[in-house]
């Protein structure tokens, strides 16, 4: 009965706390400028795959094609699915004027996990001369790695006389890692454009009556790892291109009546009508309260895009008043303004 009471007041002080407090949430999509920046003067690109296993890691990949159970090619399948899916989400996006995928290069090997030495300049000028590209886009490594996780367990199967009954069996969960890795090259400034390491993971599990059955149960594990290496080809186009999410901000909501009233207000989406009220409190005899008013001003001004005036909001809310969550804000309102230059920067170039 003591344990009782005790969680029921944990549960009513919670309930109180989150009932007074003096924010609320907001959320705003913003535009991010892309990751990657590359010249508009550049039109076509050739891609590549790196990704082959090298003789000494031929016995470890040998592991990993016993845990697939499915197939034996897994490494490079899966390899060609990211390349084919780069290519095709680039021509969707209709960026560049000619895409071409490069054969592989034979004499190229990778490591294990990891970004094998960068290619030659000397090498990447005899490609994009001898293919007609100006850039190289390369898949420099693709490995999965499998974990296999074994448990005895029990199942329910039907006697023979069709009732049900638990039956010992066994299940099998495997757990695969598909590292990747990539790289872009321009030899006309030699610079390599960006550099990229990413992972995946798939987890499959199946039960079986014994082990071989259970490892029959998770066969759909290629499929799945195919499926991802597609998403890791497309996810690594769109580093490419700008890209919208969502941000969320916090805006006083307590300190006075109008505040109280102003929340309705937003609450409805008139954010105008909102600042109209907060505007009335910039120079309440209150610090505390007037600190907050200039701080949601300059969340009003974010909403607008109007940064460089919610800075000065922001800045006054917290050199003025003393309001602390501003100076917070304040880092949060200069990264914007620094992605906004670099998105515009980028339109330009």
């Amino acid at each position: 009965m003591k344990n009782f009471k005790s969680t029921a007041f944990l549960i009513v002080t919670a309930v109180v706390l989150l009932s007074c407090s003096a924010t609320n949430q907001l959320t705003m999509r913003v535009v991010e400028p892309a990751p990657v920046f590359i010249s508009s003067e550049i039109q076509n690109v050739g891609i590549i795959n790196r990704s082959l296993p090298s003789e000494e890691n031929k016995t470890l990949d040998r592991i990993d094609q016993i845990l697939s159970a499915e197939g034996l090619n897994l490494d490079r399948i899966g390899a060609e699915e990211s390349v084919k899916a780069l290519r095709d989400q680039l021509i969707r996006e209709q960026r560049f004027r000619e895409i071409k995928v490069i054969d592989s290069l034979t004499h190229e090997r990778k490591g294990l996990g990891m970004l094998p030495a960068t290619l030659s300049w000397e090498q990447v000028e005899a490609l994009c001369k001898a293919n007609g590209v100006d850039i190289i886009f390369s898949l420099e490594f693709y490995d999965t790695d499998t974990k296999i996780d074994y448990q005895l367990t029990t199942m329910e199967l039907p006697n023979s006389i069709g009732i049900k009954a638990s039956v010992p069996g066994h299940q099998v969960t495997l757990e695969t890692l598909i590292k990747n890795g990539w790289r872009i090259y321009d030899p006309h400034t030699k610079d390599i454009l960006d550099e990229y390491l990413g992972n995946r993971r798939v987890v499959s599990a199946g039960k079986g009556i014994n082990p071989i059955k259970a490892i029959e149960a998770v066969l759909g594990r290629k499929e799945a790892v195919i499926q991802q290496s597609k998403h890791i080809g497309s996810a690594y186009a769109l580093r490419l291109f700008p890209s919208e999410r969502r941000i969320a901000r916090n805006y006083f909501v307590r300190g006075s009546d109008k505040f109280v009233i102003a929340r309705r207000r937003a609450q409805t989406g008139d954010w105008q009508g909102a600042a109209l009220l907060w505007k009335q409190e910039l120079n309440n005899r209150n610090p505390k309260i007037a600190g907050r008013a200039h701080y949601n001003m300059a969340i009003s001004n974010e909403i607008d895009g109007n940064l460089e005036i919610a800075l000065e909001w922001a800045s006054k809310s917290y050199s003025d008043y003393r309001n602390r969550d501003a100076l917070h804000y304040l880092n949060l309102l200069r990264y914007r303004v620094a992605q906004r230059e670099e998105l515009e920067s980028q339109v330009m170039r």
